[in-house]
């Protein structure tokens, strides 16, 4: 059963909220780069970096990053990885990174992300924006900038649903017991 959080227009009202918020904290968006947690992640990103563009005239550099061969679980997940390509077409050295993604739960694929980046560079400060935040921390990571937080127990999930470039965030029960 789903139920809807956020539907589109909710969606962009949060994205909008997200992307305001880094304005006001980066008034020199010169060395600022969105990085996207491949796949909603990069979405967020895209979506983020359009809003303050517009705003402000800038182009932002975009890149994405995959966690796969990062992550701690990936011996113990009875699925096989799907690994996707890093596209980081710039040096993230000295830049001011904001690390993107959809729902943070655990904090362990912010962790991996967090690895693969260290392992392009050095970057002068890394911050997280999630639209969503749902509690469950087993590693000491928050969020800098945060649409929402939704507490959930640890059987319901929340997804970003994308669809036709129309979006959606929907809470359901989970039976599965995965953790990404």
């Amino acid at each position: 059963m789903q139920k809807l959080i956020m539907d589109n227009t909710e969606l962009d009202n949060v994205l909008a909220q997200i992307s305001e918020q880094i304005i006001q904290k980066n008034k020199n968006l010169c060395d600022v780069a969105l990085v996207g947690i491949r796949k909603k992640g990069r979405y967020l990103a895209q979506l983020i970096a359009s809003y303050i563009e517009e705003q402000k005239q800038i182009k932002l550099l975009l890149g994405t990053v995959d966690t796969t061969l990062y992550r701690d679980d990936i011996s113990t997940s009875a699925r096989r990885p799907l690994l996707c390509h890093t596209e980081i077409p710039f040096a993230i050295s000295d830049k001011k990174i904001i690390l993107v993604d959809d729902v943070l739960y655990t904090g362990r694929t912010i962790r991996a992300a967090l690895d693969a980046l260290i392992d392009l560079g050095r970057p002068q400060v890394i911050e997280l924006a999630v639209l969503i935040d749902r509690g469950h921390r087993e590693l000491p990571i928050c969020a800098d900038y945060v649409g929402e937080k939704i507490p959930t127990t640890q059987q319901e999930t929340i997804k970003l649903i994308i669809e036709n470039k129309s979006h959606k965030v929907v809470m359901q029960k989970d039976n599965s017991n995965k953790k990404w």
